[in-house]
């Protein structure tokens, strides 16, 4: 969904931060091989997410929802020098074209790659994030929510990708399951006494969080 006018898109990206060598060639065998290259964060949104990153200059970061690993290295920027990024994707078959990027980077030791359901991970990773990106099934957007809550630092924050979900959040007959979810997730997250939250209608949705614990 197109919330503002093409050219003026184009302005905004165009006086934003250039997107770095690597991720340009990560973004594009993205859109070569893979299915839904839609779902990259792509560059103005990864810029983004890298700058927001280097404002809190994490520890340790979570991020659900791997993918390709574009939106991974962009987190990782913002990483003190000995800070760790864990991420987790259930496709196994992506990890190929992530293992690919993240070694070319200069942040391959301070990744941490987990396949499965992040359901299950996230219980059993030993550490307190200062940052956490969720962008995963949107059904599950609760849920994670309350597994990664005990486990982040004060003054953590959450990144909410997709909360918009293409303006169906606002469509009274849009009722599909995601749809449900993503506005029962956003009211949840907005209303929780322990967060700070702004929603902004940053491609399909970014909401910024911080945790008040």
């Amino acid at each position: 969904m197109e919330f503002i006018d093409k050219h003026l898109d184009d302005y905004c990206v165009n006086h934003s931060q250039k997107e770095p060598e690597l991720l340009k060639a990560l973004s594009k065998e993205t859109w070569q091989k893979i299915l839904i290259p839609r779902m990259l964060s792509g560059h103005f949104q990864g810029r983004l997410l890298s700058l927001i990153s280097k404002l809190i200059a994490p520890k340790t970061i979570l991020e659900i929802g791997t993918y390709t690993g574009y939106s991974t290295l962009c987190l990782a920027e913002g990483l003190v020098n000995d800070g760790k990024i864990h991420t987790i994707d259930i496709n196994e078959e992506l990890a190929d074209i992530q293992q690919k990027y993240f070694q070319k980077s200069d942040y391959k030791n301070q990744i941490i790659s987990h396949v499965g359901e992040a359901k299950h991970i996230i219980p059993d990773i030993d550490a307190k994030f200062d940052l956490v990106f969720i962008d995963a099934d949107k059904s599950n957007y609760g849920l994670y929510l309350d597994l990664v809550i005990p486990k982040l630092n004060p003054k953590a924050v959450i990144l909410s990708d997709n909360v918009l979900w293409s303006g169906k959040v606002i469509d009274k007959n849009a009722d599909d399951t995601d749809t449900v979810a993503l506005r029962a997730y956003n009211k949840k997250i907005n209303e929780h006494p322990d967060f700070e939250t702004v929603l902004l209608p940053v491609r399909d949705g970014l909401s910024i969080s911080r945790y008040k614990g």
